[in-house]
């Protein structure tokens, strides 16, 4: 049998460290140095209450610091406007007024999440969306932080030091000013895996069951991302070629396999309807590339201690960062220097799959640019920052030693060194800067040191999580302003006082990158202009929304991009007719006002309105945009969602926003378009009939109807394309991971049993 000794010097009392030993037999070590449990809870106390004092470091710094870029352009107007929707009974898959955006299984709306539907549940009664996206973020900052601080626990670290690595990661550099500030579902989806990472170690090792895994597992998919899901995945692998190593066994192995199997089943629903809709999106291939954007060379990913670090890499904003997006804790690279590597290496094969994990991150980091869906390597940053922290956590905590004091700290002061020597490279401007991190690192460190030699390791770790938070706050002071916010306002209640009442659908022609700085603001552009999903926060209904997948064929038609901009040439083909059907493309969408922006249109007006059209004046608007509206008045609740019709008479009999019901009648053949975009999932019948559908301009849905329909009903319906296969992979999933548990409790009945009988 394997036996593992762990070191720690928890008991130090003045003097050299007093070593305490233990040693246990197989996998047993994954017991975090045998603390008690309300040691455990306590320290998970700490770490919760350690990202609370973070969070309120970032804050003092940028108030608006969790509400800028994705978050405000996105996902707060989505979880308003999915949150309406379920209040009303409905279930949000589709709205087709918000044409490309409005395929909510497309884009990062957690359909399938139970806490995403609590959140949206909740958006609609609150005002301030910058203090509830910052309060929303809060708690999965607390979750995520609290998953590595299980992981470093199930990997046999000290409770104390897996307080510092839990409270640390959400401070890492690239989760701070990215995932958390940005990118809600990477923060969601992370704040999961690590859960089902450290799950995943405790049923390998027998310590809990499988349920918590698949749990875990499905929330990590379920968030409609797809990073999160492929590192999961990644992590798996990881989990099972390290336990494979570690205890040499393959049935725990395969039931951990068998568990991810029935995770990924249950996930299925989530994803399907993307990918078998992929073929007519922006993202429809699966190309692998190389542009080199947002990859970050090995130097820049592994300078994680220096806090002025500011990496070198291809971006938005050139090749030097503005943000310190490498950082990952200021303790993580000196502190390798205190640990006593001669007795880690007894712990190399428990501890290989965390290495396993960090290696492959880190590789991927670097590149390839682009592998279908999946872009921008940077993105994995956060993965490699928690296989480090564990990794140097959980040694430091078993591990760590000062013994030959002097040697280590030369080699500590070396590896600082190395650290200022990479950060000046990238960022030579700022060198002073960077020698003033460096020194508060050596004091730092210097503290901690003589903290854990008098007070025991509990107060040095302290220290470590303490030193935390002044560093955030330089850190986020010294980016501002930030150049991420889009300075969206705050207060839906003000927003939509300020904004025109522009009852039915609208469309508006505008481009954000013609917004000066003044203009961002209610008193300027965002008093009359939508960008983004902000006219969901404003609960108008909007063509225009952010899509991060859009429908390829309508982007064209309107050359509209993700962020609903378009380009000049969009009002001459909205008001051109489709030569098929000879109705323009206004027509076609059932159009009730189209709102030009006069900075990309600063002649309309001189120009007389469109057939059908008039121009309407909105005073204290006319600064930021003209307005066109139906001279006979709206349309879009004309005749249910029937657009153009050749040869048929077609009258609505009901609607709903994933069916059509309508009356058709047409003795010699004809034609219905309907002014919905063509996703993959339509299906109609006549009388009960299936019948094919095609699309007009490869967007709007419609039907041929046979020669000699009279009076026949037609139903057009939507459903996600693969829901059935979704729904059976859902059960077979859940009823998978039943029988899993069914064994594992009676496995562990048997045990008892046969402990008793002895």
């Amino acid at each position: 049998m394997s036996r593992v000794t762990r070191q720690g010097s928890a008991e130090v009392d003045g003097g050299d460290p007093v070593e305490v030993e233990s040693t246990v037999v197989d996998h047993e070590p994954t017991d975090p140095g045998r603390a008690s449990r309300r040691t455990v809870y306590l320290c998970g106390l700490v770490t919760a209450v350690g990202v609370i004092l973070g969070y309120a470091s970032v804050l003092l710094a940028n108030a608006r610091h969790f509400y800028t870029d994705d978050t405000e352009s996105q996902y707060t107007g989505l979880w308003v406007g999915l949150g309406h929707a379920l209040r009303e009974g409905t279930f949000p898959v589709l709205v087709p007024e918000r044409w490309m955006s409005g395929n909510n299984t497309m884009d990062d709306a957690g359909l399938f999440n139970p806490p995403q539907l609590l959140i949206d549940l909740i958006a609609p009664s609150v005002d301030n969306m910058a203090l509830y996206a910052t309060l929303v973020k809060l708690i999965f900052a607390i979750i995520a932080a609290l998953g590595v601080y299980r992981i470093c626990l199930a990997y046999g670290g000290r409770p104390a030091w897996s307080a510092v690595a839990g409270v640390a990661f959400p401070l890492s550099g690239f989760f701070l000013f990215f995932d958390e500030a940005s990118w809600m579902t990477a923060l969601t989806g992370t704040a999961w895996m690590v859960h089902a990472w450290a799950s995943s170690v405790r049923y390998t090792r027998g310590q809990a069951g499988p349920i918590p895994v698949f749990v875990y597992l499905y929330l990590t998919i379920s968030t409609q991302y797809i990073f999160p899901a492929v590192e999961a995945a990644l992590m798996l692998l990881a989990v099972a070629v390290g336990e494979l190593v570690y205890q040499r066994k393959w049935w725990p192995v395969a039931r951990l396999a068998i568990v991810g199997g029935c995770a990924g089943l249950a996930g299925l629903l989530t994803f399907l309807p993307s990918m078998l809709s992929a073929k007519v999106t922006w993202r429809g291939t699966m190309e692998i590339n190389n542009d080199q954007f947002l990859t970050v060379p090995w130097s820049e990913s592994l300078n994680a201690s220096l806090p002025s670090s500011l990496p070198a890499f291809t971006s938005w904003w050139g090749y030097v960062q503005p943000m310190p997006v490498t950082y990952i804790a200021w303790f993580l690279i000196p502190a390798l220097a205190f640990i006593d590597w001669r007795r880690a290496r007894d712990s190399w094969r428990e501890l290989s799959g965390v290495a396993f994990f960090a290696v492959m991150m880190l590789m991927w980091a670097a590149g390839p640019g682009s592998i279908g869906p999946l872009r921008w390597p940077v993105r994995v940053l956060p993965m490699l920052a928690i296989g480090l922290l564990v990794l140097v956590c959980v040694l430091l905590a078993r591990y760590g030693t000062t013994r030959d004091l002097r040697n280590r700290g030369i080699a500590a002061g070396v590896l600082i060194l190395l650290l200022w020597v990479r950060t000046f490279s990238a960022d030579p401007h700022d060198a002073i800067w960077h020698v003033l991190a460096a020194v508060a690192v050596v004091a730092l460190g210097i503290a901690v040191l003589w903290l854990d030699r008098v007070k025991g390791v509990a107060a040095a770790c302290a220290l470590a999580i303490v030193a935390m938070f002044p560093i955030a706050f330089f850190q986020v002071q010294a980016a501002q302003p930030t150049p991420m916010t889009w300075n969206l306002p705050t207060n839906r209640s003000d927003a939509k006082a300020a904004f025109p009442d522009f009852p039915g659908t609208t469309l508006q022609l505008a481009e954000r990158g013609l917004l000066q700085p003044g203009d961002k603001s209610l008193d300027g552009a965002y008093g009359s202009l939508v960008f983004g999903n902000y006219a969901k926060s404003l609960e108008l209904t909007y063509v225009n929304g952010y899509t991060p997948t859009g429908h390829y064929y309508f982007g064209e038609l309107l050359c509209m991009r993700w962020d609903s901009s378009v380009c000049p040439d969009a009002l001459r083909r909205m008001f051109t007719a489709e030569p098929t059907t000879g109705r323009t493309l206004a027509d076609l969408m059932k159009l009730d006002r189209v709102v030009l922006q006069r900075a990309l249109f600063p002649d309309a007006r001189n120009q007389p309105a469109p057939d059908g059209w008039k121009w309407v004046d909105y005073p204290g608007h006319e600064k930021y945009i003209w307005v066109l509206e139906r001279v006979d008045g709206p349309i879009s609740t004309v005749n249910g969602r029937v657009a153009a019709t050749k040869n048929v008479t077609a009258a609505s009999i009901s609607e709903t926003d994933t069916t059509s019901r309508v009356r058709v009648s047409s003795p010699s053949g004809g034609r219905v378009v309907f002014s919905r975009l063509g996703w993959p999932g339509y299906r109609v019948t006549i009388d009960g009939k299936q019948i094919p559908i095609t699309t007009v301009a490869k967007s709007f849905v419609a039907v041929d109807i046979p020669a000699g329909t009279q009076n026949a009903e037609l139903v057009l319906t939507w459903r996600p394309p693969g829901w059935k296969i979704g729904i059976g992979a859902l059960v077979a999933g859940v009823v998978g991971v039943g029988v899993l548990q069914w064994l594992y409790v009676r496995s562990r009945r048997r045990a008892k049993e046969s402990a008793a009988a002895r």
